[in-house]
């Protein structure tokens, strides 16, 4: 008989004589990184938006309303600018110092959340405003094209509303669908198949509508007649306050028919 194994041996078999080090597996490739999807980009940047903070099913309450416009800083970063430009044109009447002054007190609020390390999404958003607003009113050399910016978002937003619920998907209804939380398997509640909560989320959009076009139609002629100091006062009315107004009139309609899960239990 032979004195050794002829039998062929695998060439990934494990040789296990003394002083062999076994090689490991290869480890797989790292799958590449999928890129999200818009669904799932817009619900996050409505999960990181104020309105967030106003969660559906929730009691409202000030300190909540609050961090929906921004907080005391967010608060000041809207209003501080446009406050500016009232009160430099109202004394000056002149359009250089009225426009620059604004841009001035939006860098100071960008130069305080870079001390503070604090995120710029918000300091920028508006510095960027009152800049491009700055630069139309320069290049013209008339101080009421200040506000285009502000006339032309708002009537985007009105359009963007009346589209909304002219294919019957009404804005804040869409809105208000990423802000509720996920079921079990991952899927969010369909507020559409269900009559009453279509028909509230649709006044909540008529109510979101009926800001927007207040606000133009104050501001348009306005503009037209070139009403600057008016048209500045009346913006500042027309901003934050009524914007945290009608958050609240939206809050309360949605809190009509969605119950937080934790008072389903209760009951």
């Amino acid at each position: 008989m032979p004195d050794h194994d002829d039998t062929p041996r695998r060439a990934d078999a494990t040789d296990e004589t003394p002083g062999h080090v076994p090689t490991s597996p290869r480890e797989p490739a790292p799958e590449p990184e999928v890129a999200p999807s818009f669904s799932a980009q817009f619900r996050a940047a409505v999960q990181n938006a104020g309105i967030a903070r106003v969660a559906p099913g929730e009691a409202p309450s000030g300190r909540a309303l609050l961090g929906a416009v921004g907080g005391v800083r967010g608060l000041a970063e809207s209003v501080l600018p446009g406050f500016a430009f009232l009160v430099v044109y109202a004394i000056t009447k002149e359009l250089v110092p009225s426009v620059v002054i604004p841009v001035v007190v939006g860098l100071v609020f960008v130069v305080l959340r870079l001390l503070q390390r604090q995120s710029l999404t918000m300091s920028f958003a508006g510095i960027a405003g009152v800049v491009v607003s700055a630069a139309l009113a320069l290049f013209t050399g008339r101080a009421e094209t200040n506000f285009i910016p502000g006339i032309v978002i708002n009537s985007v937003w009105l359009v963007g509303l009346l589209v909304s619920l002219a294919v019957r998907w009404p804005l804040i209804g869409v809105v208000v669908g990423f802000l509720l939380p996920a079921d079990e398997d991952g899927s969010h509640v369909d507020w559409r198949a269900d009559p009453t909560k279509r028909r509230v989320l649709t006044v909540a959009t008529w109510v979101w509508v009926g800001l927007f076009a207040l606000r133009l139609a104050v501001e348009v002629p306005l503009y037209l007649t070139a009403q600057v100091e008016l048209l500045a006062a009346v913006k500042l009315v027309l901003g934050v306050p009524l914007y945290a107004a009608v958050l609240w009139v939206t809050w309360l309609l949605v809190r009509t028919v969605f119950v937080r899960r934790e008072d389903t239990a209760a009951v």
